[in-house]
């Protein structure tokens, strides 16, 4: 069967995708995308469009950077899938796990690669259970940590919740930023999970205090704190981690997303010493098949050099501060954002979607959040030039005017 875009006979690729991939909701934007380069995406007309959404959080460095790119070839040539994760040694989780913990804190130096930021989520709620001994979850109202059953336990919205139940028994969801929250972290906690930004509220960060206070009150009962930095991280904040903007270190750190440079990588990071009991009683007390595959953690980690090579981070305040000058309209209520980590946002869901669209009519992806669905997504690639912030924010400005 031909399934070129340009099959007239038959059904269309875009008829073939509604019927034959499973679809997460009724109105999917269904573009097709023939290639992407830098902060582009193009379909097959040979249409740009600007990403202002970058894979969600995905590409920091843009779209297939050569280096990149390069990087996965030489891989490619070398070999693929070995062995489940954690048997041989392979030189990309090597190097990779290496860099990461060069640029973290001391206490976080041990690296255990997974699929996903959701994988990275079970990971670490297991490993805390284990250094503990204990059960009891605290997190946060409106956080999102993924979409797996363990991860939904603790994603901090019912409506998203309800339709899965029964979760894991033993979560507690408590405000975010609130200081009266912290009573609720006990020596029954095993651990707590907390977003350094929460994204899909519609980009909410907390006080320095709160964060500092978080930190003593687990320090205070014995539980371990876990911070998710899975949209936050690799620069996107103006900090290579988000946790350092509070000043702050996490015993156990979440990564994904922009973790693989554009290739499908998730980790959860903490001391050797704690990692180490996931090695026995059981042992393989955690495994994963893919997880660390080494065309993914080669291409994170040409990811990772180019971004400290770079000087994109030290732009992002800069770049920040434009898009909210640029950005003025008696429609849009307020924006949110902690630095290339944006929301705008409108009066309602219907007004923000009619934006949306017709910002993808006129070249300009965006999208909204799942918590905030009245507010747009804007979280591009870090490259993106300030003529191209520019132009972008000059096309949502005639959409809002014309919605």
């Amino acid at each position: 069967m031909n399934i070129n875009s340009n099959n007239k006979g038959g059904m269309d690729i875009r008829q073939l995708f509604l019927r034959h991939v499973a679809q997460t909701s009724p109105n999917p934007l269904g573009i097709e995308i023939a290639r992407a380069e830098g902060i582009y995406l193009y379909d097959p007309s040979g249409k740009a469009y600007i990403d202002l959404i970058g894979g969600i959080s995905v590409c920091n460095t843009g779209h297939r950077h050569p280096r990149i790119v390069q990087a996965i070839k030489d891989q490619a040539d070398q070999y693929l899938h070995v062995l489940v994760y954690g048997e041989l040694i392979q030189s990309p989780q090597v190097r990779y796990a290496t860099l990461l913990a060069a640029h973290l804190p001391a206490a976080l130096n041990s690296v255990y690669f997974t699929n996903s930021g959701a994988e990275a989520t079970e990971g670490a709620m297991k490993l805390a259970k284990r250094v503990t001994g204990r059960t009891e979850i605290v997190a946060f109202d409106q956080s999102y940590h993924g979409s797996t059953q363990g991860a939904l336990s603790i994603m901090g919205d019912e409506y998203w919740r309800n339709a899965y139940r029964p979760l894991l028994p033993g979560v507690r969801h408590v405000r975010y930023n609130d200081p009266g929250s912290l009573e609720w972290i006990t020596d029954r906690t095993a651990c707590v999970i907390a977003e350094t930004v929460q994204a899909e509220r519609g980009i909410y960060t907390p006080d320095k205090s709160w964060m500092k206070a978080l930190r003593r009150r687990c320090d205070e009962t014995g539980a371990l704190l876990v911070l998710d930095e899975i949209q936050a991280g690799f620069g996107r904040t103006g900090k290579l981690w988000g946790f350092e903007n509070y000043d702050v270190v996490p015993d156990i750190l979440l990564l994904g997303k922009a973790l693989g440079g554009g290739m499908p990588l998730g980790a959860f990071i903490a001391d050797k010493e704690r990692m180490w009991a996931l090695t026995g009683d059981p042992v393989l007390g955690h495994i994963t098949t893919f997880g660390g595959h080494p065309v993914c953690c080669a291409a994170g980690l040409a990811s990772l050099e180019v971004l400290l090579e770079e000087k994109w981070m030290g732009e992002v305040t800069r770049k920040e501060a434009l898009f909210r000058r640029l950005l003025v309209h008696p429609a849009i209520r307020d924006i949110r954002s902690c630095g290339l980590l944006m929301a705008v946002e409108f009066d309602s869901f219907e007004t923000n979607k009619r934006v949306i669209d017709k910002c993808i009519e006129r070249g300009v992806l965006t999208d909204w959040y799942l918590f905030a669905p009245q507010c747009m997504r804007i979280a591009p690639p870090l490259p993106i030039t300030e003529e191209e912030i520019g132009k972008a924010c000059e096309i949502i400005l005639s959409c809002i005017g014309g919605s």
